[in-house]
């Protein structure tokens, strides 16, 4: 394959922009002749493919909601979203749906879409399609059969994304449509954020079901350029994708960046990355000396945000911001408030960590998908809590301390594992490590630090305490260290600490 202008590209699949945006508009005819109108909902249960970039600007132009499902789901946990967000229509990769077909509600229609070939190849999965279940409709030749819309585009909502959240079900991210005014100011700011620009060669190696990617995604396809979609990350891969097509922005997670560093050096440099101009990363904290040798390498191209799904994105932090002040996220941005509010219900003074509050003032509201008690409890005084916490400088840059819900509390003292887990990246032979309360007779809660080396890496509990005595209190050195071969994660790259949690709270009663 020559050198791609423009246009969206998937493995050997290329499609140019004309040709994408007609898919769209016979896809969006299609929706309303289903009946897909403003505020419905249509789920999408998909891997990294143009149809999800397609089906979801069809659904989204209606002022209907696009709702990504995490494909890693099981067949209830597919059931419970499609059920909660009255899904009217599922689309699905012909793979994963006689695995979920079960629990997929019979007033919901099923478009079925062939898993293409770099999918079957980079997850192993072969072709289901002779298996999908009866009165599946096959996408491709639903779309063609469509008439497309004459109907102006309403101005464009987000994705409904539900969040993995840390106990219980998922809640589903319903944000409100914007007013004409609050898309212009929207679309201005997540261009920003994202340093996006007419005519940029991106790449996307995150899931679409995650917030971030799924909104940079959708964002660069209507800036024309070129759009690689990667069906998973793989580092070399990667390298030799920026490398061909001369990609100069993407949006990534801090363990693509682990993983890229992995690769022996003689493989890193064998791959010019010279084109690179902006790599946006957010979601999960970057260790930092991980994000030290990435901009080492790559040079001063990491621009880095803080936010979540509710709240969008409310800081931001260029390369040399980050050089002079390791660790920050940057500072807020125009039209936004971020405030830390201590345990009294005072805002801490800079230096002293609080549970952030923050607002975007032109963002519209949201609200959690049938959940309103839960939309409720987030609010204080205007403002919403991702459950963080964290300190601002006397400059105003914020540094994130922890989430609240992940606190240790051992003997009344209050513990926050991103600072032990920051301690133990700086030592030798720690590749990865997480850090969480596991229960104690006598305080309640005590440190447990589990741990992924570096290959070959001696290890011993006791040299790891001691390496970590100068620089933490003695009340946060883990009592317990283990090591383990890999550390379970999410798609988005953050660490499943319930996953390793868990185990040792039953039986207890009690999960704190």
């Amino acid at each position: 394959m020559g050198e791609i202008a423009s246009g969206l590209l998937s493995g050997e699949r290329h499609s140019e922009w004309e040709a994408v945006e007609r898919r769209i508009l016979l896809a969006s005819g299609g929706f309303s002749s289903l009946g897909i109108g403003a505020n419905d909902a249509v789920a999408l249960l998909l891997r990294n493919d143009p149809v999800f970039l397609e089906a979801s600007h069809a659904v989204l132009r209606l002022g209907a909601y696009a709702v990504p499902i995490n494909w890693h789901f099981r067949a209830n946990e597919v059931g419970y979203v499609l059920r909660d967000c009255a899904s009217r229509v599922l689309i699905v990769h012909s793979d994963l749906l006689p695995l979920v077909a079960s629990a997929v509600p019979a007033d919901v229609t099923l478009l079925q879409v062939e898993t293409p070939a770099e999918i079957r190849r980079a997850f192993g999965v072969a072709d289901s399609a002779a298996c999908v279940p009866v009165g599946a409709l096959a996408w491709n030749r639903w779309v063609e059969q469509q008439q497309p819309t004459t109907v102006p585009a309403l101005p464009l909502a987000e994705s409904m994304i539900y969040t993995s959240g840390t106990t219980g079900v998922p809640k589903g991210v319903r944000r409100m449509r914007p007013t004409a005014a609050q898309a212009v100011s929207m679309t201005a700011l997540r261009t920003a954020i994202y340093g996006m620009e007419p005519g940029m060669r991106s790449i996307v190696p995150g899931p679409l079901y995650h917030s971030a990617p799924n909104s940079f995604a959708l964002r660069a396809a209507r800036l024309g350029g070129l759009l690689v979609l990667m069906p998973r990350f793989d580092a070399e891969e990667f390298l030799a994708l920026v490398e061909r097509h001369r990609i100069s922005h993407a949006f990534m997670v801090p363990t693509m960046f682990v993983r890229l560093l992995n690769l022996p050096e003689g493989v890193r440099r064998r791959y010019d990355v010279s084109s690179l101009r902006c790599i946006v990363h957010a979601a999960a904290p970057c260790p930092i000396e991980i994000k030290r040798r990435m901009i080492e390498w790559w040079g001063p191209v990491l621009l880095e945000f803080y936010g979540g799904t509710e709240s969008g994105p409310v800081t931001v932090c260029s390369s040399a911001e980050w050089l002079e002040r390791p660790g920050t996220v940057g500072r807020v941005v125009a039209n936004a408030v971020v405030k830390a509010i201590a345990e009294d219900g005072s805002e801490a003074a800079p230096g002293a960590a609080g549970e952030l509050f923050m607002r975007i003032a032109d963002y519209p509201d949201f609200t959690y998908q049938n959940r309103p008690e839960d939309r409720a409890a987030v609010e204080r005084h205007g403002l919403i809590t991702l459950g963080d916490v964290g300190y601002f400088d006397a400059a105003g840059y914020l540094y994130l301390c922890d989430r609240k819900r992940d606190m240790i509390i051992s003997g009344g003292v209050n513990i926050y594992p991103a600072e032990i887990e920051a301690a133990l990246h700086r030592l030798p032979g720690i590749a990865d490590c997480a850090v969480f309360g596991i229960p104690d007779a006598e305080f309640g809660e005590t440190v447990m630090a589990v741990l992924q080396l570096v290959e070959g890496a001696a290890f011993s509990a006791e040299n790891v305490r001691e390496q970590l005595r100068p620089h933490l209190a003695g009340y946060k050195i883990p009592r317990r260290i283990e090591v383990s071969a890999t550390l379970p994660r999410e798609d988005s790259g953050k660490i499943m600490k319930r996953a390793l949690r868990a185990p040792y709270w039953e039986g207890t009663g009690r999960r704190i």
